[in-house]
């Protein structure tokens, strides 16, 4: 099996548990490529086993790796996903953040994550994304996105009007600072944030989260990923931000946007002990109570 590793630069912190990261694959005799550039932050840090190369492309990842490792929190994450793109590589993350919804291998699990990941004991996630189109060339070939795409006010404090279409019919007028769509995937990420709800993965929805929005009766609306959104804004302001995940573009408003299920998954990797639900009650702490302890 060949692992490909993306990471970001750490403080010196982290680097005791990636040297733990490289240390057990090289102890399960793994093949390893790194992300070039961060190959080259590691490699004057950390003891890399001469095995272990690198890769620079999704190329790369398509034709070479099995299975990808994320090293960092759910941005890492989303940056891998980039690499990954329609490949079907599977995706793990190992956290090294705060929360981490999507990497949730704790840093004290690493170990076993590999052996088992290794010794093939897991299942796939399968997760939805979006792809965001419009006549400009938006995000270039990175026009998707596995949590959410942002419409967001760039340079003063008015509100937006967002005009909302449904498969070219009217929706609804948003009066507010933006607006989120979310996958379910995206759904536990900023549009909780802004009040909207959780959606299991594989439930075939988008949610639509209004941010601050003016009026008290707009409220997130949950729709079927079968259908196109296309969105129209008027601003004071001639541009507004876009982003696809980490992925931000400042856009003319009077440029259309319309944002679709995307033509392809991506695979997140399960381990034997995890599932959604589990993650879900650790990391939102439900079912504690401090009266209890």
């Amino acid at each position: 099996m060949t692992i490909g590793i993306y990471g970001r630069k750490f403080n010196n912190s982290v680097l005791p548990y990636i040297q733990q990261v490289f240390d057990c694959l090289a102890e399960f005799n793994a093949e390893v490529l790194i992300y070039d550039h961060f190959f080259d932050f590691v490699k004057d840090k950390l003891f890399l086993p001469k095995q272990f190369g690198s890769f620079s492309s999704h190329q790369d990842v398509a034709e070479q790796v099995d299975v990808m490792i994320s090293l960092g929190g759910d941005g890492t994450m989303l940056d891998t996903v980039t690499f990954v793109r329609d490949s079907g590589v599977p995706v793990i993350g190992i956290n090294f953040g705060r929360l981490g919804f999507l990497a949730s291998i704790s840093k004290e699990g690493i170990r076993a994550a590999i052996q088992g990941l290794l010794e093939k004991r897991f299942t796939l996630d399968t997760r939805s994304l979006l792809e965001v189109n419009s006549s400009l060339s938006l995000f270039q070939d990175l026009n998707f996105a596995l949590n959410d795409f942002v419409i967001h006010k760039r340079d003063n404090s008015a509100m937006m009007l967002i005009h909302c279409y449904l498969d070219g019919e009217f929706l609804n007028s948003y009066w507010a600072d933006g607006l989120i769509v979310a996958t379910p995937t995206g759904s536990t990420a900023y549009s909780l944030s802004c009040g909207g709800p959780i959606v299991f993965p594989r439930s075939g929805n988008f949610v639509i989260t209004p941010i601050s929005p003016h009026n008290l009766n707009v409220r997130p609306i949950v729709l079927s990923d079968a259908h196109e959104l296309t969105f129209e804004i008027e601003d004071r302001s001639s541009k507004y931000l876009a982003t696809c995940d980490s992925r931000t573009e400042v856009i003319d408003s009077n440029i259309k946007v319309s944002v679709k299920r995307a033509s392809f998954d991506i695979n997140l990797v399960r381990l034997d002990n995890e599932s959604y639900l589990s993650t879900l009650r650790n990391k939102l702490l439900w079912g504690i109570d401090t009266r209890n302890y």
